[in-house]
């Protein structure tokens, strides 16, 4: 309990020194006051996580004391002390705000204990608080990153649309950041304090979503042993955010329709209407109207739901972002592992911006996670920690089938890249270093402990090179093993 403050409010002196020593001694900052007057004097210039007071004091009450500690600082925690014939006014006292209550004459372990289990709620308080805190800047517009003019619109746009509350219709493709956007919309409008839940539409078979939907009874459905709100009840006063909404089914869409309109749903097998005030966000990978158009989706829905229109341009149409992304998630990546890496090497950088990404950032994001976690401490992210392949062109390797740079013919079959950058005298270094060793694995026939003499090296700093050069040689590996 280091840090906790506590404030303790007791007219008893050998009580009020016993508490301070004993709190003390488990790190707390204590302070103290011998009268209810006193008490309410200092909780009007100090805060504190912890209070405890005697229920009876001269000059104000404990209650009073209670409801100063609420209404200067609500996260507060009251603990009163009363007397046997005091705790139904105790008991009371927690329907007013007081966490606990310990009767006289108590051990000070009990109170000890008590003040613990007050320490660590606060604690995980605080937790949620940071938690929260980060989350908000993923998902507010400083986690929206990208310099292009259509993101500075999109940005200018959702600002103004999220002070609203009409529904929003949000278009993308896969990985250009919709659900982002949803999560941006709903943490800058009015309903912030209350959830955004989140449901896919493609997930789930059409009687299994009415069921997630709109809630059901018990018996309702087979395996439905209770009673279960749907995740337009959990939404209550928030946002609810429907992704991939064009896969709803005809009879779906139907009754999403009348729910809208009517502001009220009813749960499969139940008989009572529930009112419902939810903003709708949703989803597609093409806007509302081409579904119409094909026959998929009703007029009535998409027009309820698309009064106004967001559309996410794909990264392809907006490349001056690509590196702008790339640099934030690095940053965000080498923090999460407790990494070091010096940024993208010029050949990395160059690759990034002639790559289509038809994955768009959620693509992008995932790329530049694995180069930080395959890249070495220190030093910058090479192309084949961007591919992930340790026989990867850039490493004298042929293709790889599954990496997207080789599929779109950004990489050569010898070892140097199609990119015409310059290389820098350090990644000169670095070629040269990898053939020479590849030079002398050869010549030793894989030997690496004899190759780790001829090039001056311990046979550890040579089998790190390897790894970071992508360099194996099955005696090497089975010499590895066998250490």
């Amino acid at each position: 309990m280091k840090g906790l403050k506590v404030f303790i409010v007791d007219d008893e002196p050998l009580m009020r020194l016993s508490m301070l020593d004993a709190l003390e001694g488990i790190g707390c900052e204590v302070t103290a006051a011998t009268t209810g007057t006193e008490g309410l004097a200092i909780l009007g210039t100090r805060q504190f996580d912890v209070v405890i007071t005697d229920l009876r004091l001269p000059g104000a009450d404990g209650l009073t004391i209670l409801k100063a500690s609420k209404e200067h600082n609500p996260t507060t925690e009251v603990i009163l002390i009363t007397a046997h014939g005091s705790v139904d006014t105790a008991v009371g006292a927690i329907k007013l705000g007081a966490y606990d209550y310990i009767t006289k004459p108590f051990q000070m372990d009990e109170l000890l204990l008590i003040v613990e289990r007050v320490g660590k709620i606060l604690g995980l308080r605080r937790e949620n608080l940071q938690l929260k805190e980060v989350l908000e800047d993923r998902f507010s517009f400083s986690g929206m990153h990208g310099s292009n003019h259509q993101m500075r619109a999109l940005l200018e746009r959702i600002k103004l649309l999220a002070a609203t509350d009409s529904p929003i219709s949000i278009a993308g493709e896969r990985g250009t950041g919709k659900e982002l956007v949803a999560h941006a919309i709903h943490l800058n409008s009015p309903r912030r304090d209350h959830p955004l839940i989140k449901v896919c539409c493609a997930d789930l078979p059409e009687g299994l979503m009415e069921s997630e939907l709109f809630g059901h009874e018990k018996g309702a459905i087979p395996g439905a042993a209770r009673q279960r709100r749907g995740r337009f009840e959990l939404a209550q006063k928030g946002s609810l955010f429907l992704d991939d909404i064009d896969a709803l089914s005809p009879t779906l869409q139907t009754r999403l329709l009348r729910l809208l309109q009517e502001k009220r749903l009813m749960r499969v097998g139940g008989r009572d209407a529930i009112a419902i005030d939810v903003r709708i966000i949703c989803a597609a990978p093409r806007v509302l109207q081409e579904a119409v158009a094909d026959g998929r989706f009703r007029k009535e829905l998409s027009d309820y739901l698309s009064p106004v229109q967001i559309v996410v341009p794909p990264l392809r149409e907006r490349r001056e972002d690509v590196l702008v992304i790339a640099e934030h998630v690095l940053e965000a990546q080498s923090a999460n592992l407790g990494k070091s890496v010096n940024g993208f090497a010029q050949l990395s950088r160059e690759l990034l911006l002639h790559y289509s990404f038809p994955g768009n950032v959620g693509e992008l994001e995932q790329l530049v996670e694995r180069a930080v976690a395959l890249g070495q401490e220190g030093e910058s992210l090479q192309p084949w920690n961007l591919c992930g392949f340790s026989t990867c062109p850039y490493l004298g390797g042929a293709p790889q089938p599954a990496c997207g740079f080789c599929a779109e013919g950004l990489t050569a079959e010898t070892s140097k890249p199609v990119v015409t950058a310059p290389m820098t005298l350090a990644m000169a270094r670095e070629a040269f270093e990898r053939d020479y060793i590849v030079d002398v694995l050869k010549q030793v026939e894989g030997n690496r402990t004899n190759a780790a003499t001829i090039l001056g090296l311990s046979r550890k700093a040579l089998w790190d090179r390897c790894k970071r050069y992508g360099i194996s040689s099955a005696r090497g590996e089975a010499e590895e093993e066998a250490d």
